[in-house]
């Protein structure tokens, strides 16, 4: 089986001379670089290693300010602005799967109580949690995306949850 790889980051800027980069989290993901983490560079360049090992990597008021193993320049760190870098799935936090948009688009909600809710059509981005659009039987549902409510998001089937109490009734 070959493993699976999510975009967790996306290069901004150099910072400094020394190599560092600031990047951003993609898809509405929180930040996720951490020291240790194997990430791939993509596109990958023509000649040179196609993955880094992040060496640091600190949160700042405008993203991640991160340091790469063997990017010890600003040249080499300026050729890394604009890409995407990747990690493998098994390598992120447990439960990041709630806030993957790109794996959360189209997929199947089952409620624990009342089945089948629809797929997911829209995930919006919020300040303290995520919403989901799930449209289906009930219409369009908003379903927050919180511990208490995702029961599971992981794999590839659908995704459980277990819908507030009134959310499917309309609530009152």
């Amino acid at each position: 089986m070959h493993p699976r790889y999510r975009a967790i980051a996306r290069v901004e800027k150099t910072h400094g001379k020394r190599g560092e980069v600031v990047t951003v989290p993609v898809h509405g993901l929180p930040p996720m670089l951490r020291e240790g983490l194997e990430v791939f560079v993509v596109p990958p360049a023509l000649k040179g290693p196609r993955s880094l090992m992040v060496r640091e990597a600190d949160l700042g008021r405008s993203g991640q300010l991160v340091a790469l193993e063997g990017v010890t320049g600003i040249g080499e760190a300026e050729r890394l602005v604009g890409h995407a870098l990747l990690a493998r799935v098994e390598d992120l936090p447990e439960g990041f799967e709630a806030h993957d948009v790109d794996a959360l688009l189209g997929r199947e909600v089952v409620d624990e109580k009342s089945g089948l809710l629809g797929s997911i059509v829209e995930v919006m981005v919020g300040p303290a949690n995520d919403v989901w659009v799930v449209d289906g039987p009930f219409g369009e549902v908003l379903l927050p995306a919180v511990e208490s409510v995702v029961v599971d998001a992981s794999g590839e089937g659908p995704v459980r949850v277990l819908a507030p109490e009134g959310l499917l009734e309309g609530g009152e």
